[in-house]
């Protein structure tokens, strides 16, 4: 049995890891914005510095130690650059990156007896899609933390890897799942012809997570039906 942190765990994608987590018998600490969609063990901002550090001891003092943390924090913008106010993009950053970096400081410092990171970055960080330049903006400097912070803390054996999705049917994509139309075009992307279910991702995150894959770190999982990096024949 490990224990884990989950920060921003309303979400949908968090929700599904928390419970394959839960149910193979590990103790979760769970953190949101409010207790909108669940009953967190915190309320916190992830994108504040202190606030994340306070509830990695917080986690520390519930749980006895913390094996592993996972950051869903993040997301969806879907406008082309000339389009996107300071105010969005920068909502998108703190959302993304910025949360992101709270956790690696974190770890970092509450982490000395090494364990797993998880982050969340995207396709369109790999691959050029349109109306995504926020979003692949910050989910690219989301990868690039996590392999400066794989370097920086591997002689404290602790791990940083990131699950990359494509398109995940989740409530914040709701908008675009739920249109079948958008839906479609969607589906057309992805070279394995669906888009993704949040147990798709959490199942991801857990590998990652789980120690017998302790010798991993730096390393980007793709789990978008092949959108970032297989190209199909074209169809007649």
């Amino acid at each position: 049995m490990a224990n884990y942190l989950i920060l921003a765990a309303s979400s949908t994608i968090a929700r599904a890891t928390t419970t394959l987590l839960q149910t193979a018998g590990h103790q979760v600490y769970t953190t949101a914005r409010s207790n909108e969609k669940i009953s967190p063990d915190a309320v916190i901002d992830c994108a504040n510095f202190d606030s994340v550090e306070a509830v990695f001891a917080q986690a520390k003092a519930a749980l006895g130690q913390i094996d592993g943390v996972v950051n869903f924090a993040g997301s969806l913008l879907l406008k082309a650059a000339h389009a996107t106010s300071q105010a969005e993009y920068a909502q998108v950053i703190e959302s993304s990156l910025t949360s992101a970096f709270a956790t690696v400081k974190a770890a970092g410092k509450q982490m000395s007896e090494g364990g797993s990171v998880v982050l969340l970055a995207s396709a369109a960080a790999s691959i050029g899609l349109a109306n995504h330049e926020a979003i692949a903006a910050a989910k690219a400097g989301v990868i690039g933390l996590m392999r400066s912070a794989a370097a920086t803390y591997a002689e404290k054996n602790l791990r940083f890897n990131v699950v990359a999705p494509g398109l995940v049917a989740t409530d914040l994509t709701q908008r675009i799942a739920g249109n079948p139309v958008a839906l479609e075009y969607s589906r057309s992307l992805h070279p394995l012809g669906r888009i993704g279910t949040p147990e798709d991702i959490a199942r991801a995150v857990v590998f990652f997570l789980d120690p017998q894959n302790s010798w991993i770190t730096g390393q980007v999982l793709n789990v978008d039906g092949g959108l970032a990096t297989v190209k199909t024949r074209a169809r007649n």
